[in-house]
């Protein structure tokens, strides 16, 4: 499973898979469920961060910069706030996409 076609759709990621079926993604969905350290936290050493709540929001924040794909099984997103640090498995996006049609948030309490 790999993306043939990856484009911004209005205020949605689009994804267009090589089994030619697309994801599409909300934005605010998008980067709500970034999964970097700074946004769900990690545990190292046995020690387990879990970052505060994100108080300030800003337009910018939901909007995309910049797409790199990294190696052959991940986006990484730029978003026009700075925040660039998330990393999008191709797993993790599908997941985005059921998830977001209960807008469950990911469940990040069991950190290991």
């Amino acid at each position: 499973m790999k993306p043939k076609k990856i484009e911004i759709t209005g205020d949605s990621l689009s994804l267009t898979w090589d089994e030619n079926n697309t994801s599409k993604i909300s934005l605010n969905y998008l980067r709500d469920e970034c999964p970097c350290a700074g946004c769900k936290g990690e545990t190292v050493l046995l020690k387990t961060y879990k970052p505060p709540k994100r108080e300030n929001t800003s337009s910018n924040m939901f909007k995309i910069k910049n797409i790199k794909v990294i190696g052959g099984y991940a986006i990484q997103i730029f978003w026009k706030d700075g925040h660039n640090t998330g990393i999008y498995s191709w797993d993790y996006l599908k997941d985005l996409e059921k998830g977001q049609t209960n807008n469950t948030p990911q469940n990040y309490n069991k950190l290991i």
